[in-house]
């Protein structure tokens, strides 16, 4: 029983450093900004975030087959009721952009969901959907 003991403390003590080792190499990192308004339009999503300087604003656009596709690039999660803001959290995988998961205020009343306004051309921010890069 003593010897069981001891081998269950040092597999405990040794396991987490094999753990740490990667062989495929993966750099997995990500970006998460404040998000200031989502407008959805029919193209897909056009999310207005905080950059590095709270005063500044950059736009980007997420298209909707991002998030119908399976195993697609993109994954909205509905933030429980309470004083949540949505954010955006953008994955990179060796340096390429790999998905990106946009959470939402639940309630469509709450002041980060907007409306595009008549006439006006969102798909400028759809053109490049491959090179999703935030700016700062």
């Amino acid at each position: 029983m003593k010897k069981f003991i001891i081998y269950l403390i040092f597999m405990a003590v040794i396991t987490p450093v094999f753990a740490q080792n990667n062989p495929n190499g993966d750099n997995m990192y990500y970006y998460n900004v404040v998000v200031d308004k989502i407008y959805p339009s029919s193209e897909g999503y056009v999310i207005q975030y905080r950059k590095n300087n709270i005063f500044d604003v950059g736009t980007i656009g997420i298209p909707n087959n991002w998030f119908s596709e399976a195993g697609g690039k993109a994954e909205l999660i509905r933030l429980p009721a309470g004083a949540n803001w949505p954010t955006m959290s953008v994955f990179y995988n060796n340096g390429e952009f790999s998905h990106v998961r946009l959470y939402i205020h639940r309630s469509k009343s709450h002041e980060t969901w907007g409306n595009v306004p008549l006439g006006m051309d969102v798909s400028r921010h759809f053109k490049e959907p491959e090179d999703f890069k935030l700016e700062f």
